[in-house]
């Protein structure tokens, strides 16, 4: 019989990966896309099995059978923080950012579930959990839709009890005023209004769209220039009206970025995506951060992996319910949360994330 100080060994680890296309061709502000690829890991130890995921190319699927894989599997599953230092260690040479940074997110998610398994409890109450349930805003309003189709989408989430929004801008400024407006129209004045320019303005564009949107009380404004421009999204925060949040951080793959965002003064409320910033084990070094300098955390995209950690990490505000992403975890789990009265809700009555893999439905989508 294993005690509870034995080791449990990770016995194996499978990955695999699936392109779910659209349902019809989606762009923001700088890119367009027709399909979206997921990569699944999943772990077993102590008669367990844990899944864990990211959204990107297939090569980090490669990357992890290839490299990561060796030095998870045999090391204790109890002992998440030591995983992850080695799976940073075996990829030093690589570069962090990037395939790699998300490769590490698809494992270190699969192996807190894997652990809270192990355990019987669900992964908040692992984390320690500080709040009922997680807030989210409704996200889409692609830049290609029609006028219709935009208001369509923002007003069924305001009807469904979602009482926040965003949507894409930056492919026209002039349009945009106009598309912001259609927008208001359909949410009404109570809901808020949130765009996103996915980093597509200059400086000064920025800045005029920001005085533009001031007359349908645009309340978050997400990448007004590119996330690697600290100094440009100062520029814009310190000049847009009270009431505006500046946004950023999406593209954090790992503490030293967050870091530097945060010193920077460039954002109101950072973002940080556990697909991306290596893990659960990397998005709780950026709610840390920000609890130091007392910034709000937003989640960005993949609602089902994100509701657990966002209700177990003080800073953080809300969580982005996706359109791509709400339609792919529906697809591929059962055990994904519903919105309630505008927000998610963590199973409590199923240990780790909760999520189950539907293997049928996967497998017609795989690579």
């Amino acid at each position: 019989m294993t005690s509870r100080h034995d080791k449990i060994p990770i016995e194996s680890l499978r990955v695999s990966a699936y392109t779910i296309p659209t349902e019809t061709p989606e762009a923001d502000g700088t890119y367009e896309w027709d399909s979206t690829t997921i990569v699944l890991v999943e772990m077993t130890a102590g008669g367990k099995e844990g899944l864990g995921y990211t959204y990107a190319d297939s090569a980090t699927a490669k990357l992890i059978d290839d490299k990561l894989k060796e030095v998870v599997v045999g090391s204790d599953a109890m002992s998440v923080q030591a995983a992850w230092s080695l799976m940073l260690h075996s990829i030093r040479n690589l570069g962090r950012p990037g395939i790699c940074a998300m490769a590490i997110s698809a494992v270190d998610t699969a192996l807190w579930d894997l652990k809270a398994r192990l355990l019987d409890l669900p992964l908040v109450r692992l984390l320690g959990q500080v709040r009922d349930a997680l807030p989210i805003y409704g996200s889409g309003g692609f830049t290609n839709y029609s006028n219709e189709e935009l208001q369509n989408q923002l007003r069924g989430w305001v009807e469904q009890g979602i009482p926040r929004v965003k949507m894409k801008i930056g492919r026209d400024g002039n349009a945009d005023s106009k598309r912001v407006a259609v927008a208001r129209r359909a949410i009404g004045d109570d809901a808020d209004l949130f765009v996103d320019a996915n980093g597509a303005y200059s400086r000064k564009q920025a800045l005029a769209r920001t005085r533009a949107f001031q007359e349908f009380n645009v309340s978050w404004f997400e990448e007004p220039v590119s996330s690697d421009d600290l100094e440009g999204l100062r520029f814009i925060r310190d000049r847009a009206r009270a009431g505006m949040d500046i946004a950023a951080g999406e593209y954090g793959y790992d503490i030293d970025y967050f870091r530097r965002m945060l010193d920077a003064g460039a954002v109101d409320v950072l973002q940080a995506d556990a697909t991306r910033c290596c893990g659960f084990t990397g998005f709780l070094q950026a709610a840390t951060l920000c609890d130091a300098q007392h910034i709000p955390l937003s989640s960005h995209c993949a609602p089902a992996l994100h509701v657990h950690i966002g209700c177990a990490a003080s800073a953080v505000r809300h969580a982005e319910y996706f359109h791509d992403h709400v339609r792919i975890e529906r697809m591929l789990f059962d055990g994904v949360a519903e919105p309630v009265s505008g927000t998610l809700r963590p199973a409590l009555d199923r240990p780790g994330l909760g999520l189950t893999l539907k293997r049928a439905n996967a497998q017609k989508l795989a690579i």
